[in-house]
């Protein structure tokens, strides 16, 4: 299992795998109670997970820098012709990236470009605020995902009907991207995956890095993940297909063997405790294709035991037939 540094996030990934008795005996809010509360699920997320805690931003590779939080990543890729801002926290997220760029070095109005990985309000809650600092900048969603980012979350098949929770500020989309199309500014490439499952438009991004004269196959993925209260199967499954296109996301992702990784949550790939070794290792620190692969495998085993769980099925013991 991948190594979670915040103990409470982690007691609460085991309450969400491991369902009531943890959370009896840990004196957390159950399974049920957190699919059933989404003002409940976000204020705990929003301090176990440290999403609204700065972060020093810094240098990873290349042209590509960290913005986020503490907890919510974003990235800022430096190109000749400006920048491309991937990601940008949640509705208070925005203020913060922008002093992030500015220390940089950086012109927060030289942002081109902005993309994401999904539409929730953690990834896409300073859209808004940005848009207004960076009136030049094109922001370009993956078409499931347009219509939650114009409306503010009203549309998302899961959190619409709690849209004044768990949305943010609309704004509008400038162009529409599909899947495997390219994004390109200046010297920099990025091709955007189509990976469905968490939103309809979750992206998986991939590109290559040059730090150095040696190129990093990298990518950023998306989709894989189910939050409480999703249903998966049935006639009442969150959207038609979902079942099939967790499987197809999680299948497209194990097959890419990427160098480098990065996740839009920090946890996800050890943005700290990577970031705390990065002085002694240098670049090599972010060079992680075995924590790729334990990420996506550990996704899709928390999916099938889902599926498992609403099918009522019972896991085998080990080396039962």
């Amino acid at each position: 299992m991948l190594k979670l540094k915040s103990s409470l996030f982690a007691a609460m990934a085991m309450l969400i795998l491991c369902g009531t008795a943890l959370a009896e005996d840990a004196k957390l809010p159950t399974k049920e109670q957190l699919a059933n509360d989404n003002k409940l699920f976000i204020t705990l997320a929003t301090k176990a997970l440290r999403w609204e805690e700065p972060q020093d931003p810094f240098h990873i590779a290349g042209p590509l820098y960290y913005v986020g939080t503490k907890g919510l990543a974003a990235y800022l890729f430096s190109t000749s012709e400006g920048l491309i801002l991937l990601n940008t926290g949640d509705p208070t997220s925005g203020p913060m990236i922008e002093q992030s760029i500015k220390t940089l070095g950086f012109d927060p109005a030289n942002i081109k470009i902005m993309i994401n990985g999904h539409g929730h309000s953690d990834h896409a809650g300073g859209f808004a605020y940005l848009k207004k600092l960076a009136k030049d900048a094109k922001l370009e969603i993956m078409e499931g995902d347009v219509a939650m980012i114009e409306d503010g979350g009203k549309s998302d098949f899961h959190y619409g009907k709690d849209w004044k929770i768990m949305g943010q500020d609309p704004v509008k989309v400038d162009h529409v991207l599909h899947d495997g199309e390219r994004v390109s500014l200046g010297d920099v490439t990025l091709t955007a995956y189509n990976t469905p499952g968490h939103t309809r438009g979750s992206t998986t991004w991939v590109t290559t890095l040059v730090d150095s004269g040696k190129a990093y196959l990298t990518v950023f993925p998306d989709g894989g993940g189910f939050n409480p209260g999703y249903k998966l199967t049935g006639a009442d499954a969150d959207f038609p297909g979902i079942e099939s296109a967790y499987r197809n996301t999680h299948h497209f992702q194990e097959m890419l063997k990427p160098d480098m990784w990065f996740g839009f949550h920090a946890e996800y790939f050890d943005m700290l405790g990577k970031y705390a070794r990065m002085a002694k290792e240098g670049v090599s620190v972010w060079v992680d294709p075995e924590g790729y692969r334990e990420f996506i495998a550990s996704k899709k085993r928390a999916f099938e035991d889902e599926i498992d769980t609403e099918l009522g099925v019972t896991p085998k013991a080990q080396g039962e037939l």
